[in-house]
């Protein structure tokens, strides 16, 4: 990592009332960078799916936190959403990319769709989860300079 990163960091409780302050927060980064009013909205989309699945999955009832690292680049913008919850264990780690290809969409789990919105709307999505450990999700976008800016 580079010394010219700049990181905001949050962190919220895994309550779904909460994040709209990682919404907010997102805006006020990614329109300050120059991104597109419509990349802005994919954004947002994506940030809240990685933290509404911290929020429904990882505690339970009970209990957790969620921290969402803003790591502001020249040229992008990357966002992680983590937490010490249960691990998510719908994702086969076995294929480098999810698709909805060739599938029914009843074959699809349910709450399952939110990881193909993540990598459909961000030019690159990590998933690392651990059991005992909690989800890394890292959500990426890059910054196209042949854009208007906002």
């Amino acid at each position: 990592m580079s010394d010219d990163v700049q990181k905001v960091i949050l962190q919220l409780p895994a309550s779904a009332e909460y994040v709209d302050i990682v919404r907010l927060n997102l805006y006020g980064i990614a329109s300050k960078m120059g991104f597109t009013y419509e990349d802005i909205e994919d954004m947002k989309v994506a940030v809240s799916e990685a933290c509404n699945n911290s929020v429904l999955y990882a505690y339970g009832q009970k209990n957790g936190l969620v921290d969402v690292i803003f790591e502001v680049e020249e040229s992008a913008l990357s966002i992680t959403v983590k937490d010490e919850g249960e691990s998510f264990d719908g994702l086969d780690k076995s294929s480098e990319r999810m698709t909805l290809h060739d599938k029914e969409l009843s074959d699809v789990q349910v709450g399952g769709l939110g990881f193909y919105l993540m990598q459909a709307l961000m030019d690159d999505v990590s998933v690392v989860s651990e059991a005992g450990k909690g989800t890394v999700v890292t959500l990426k976008k890059h910054l196209n300079f042949s854009e208007e800016k906002v």
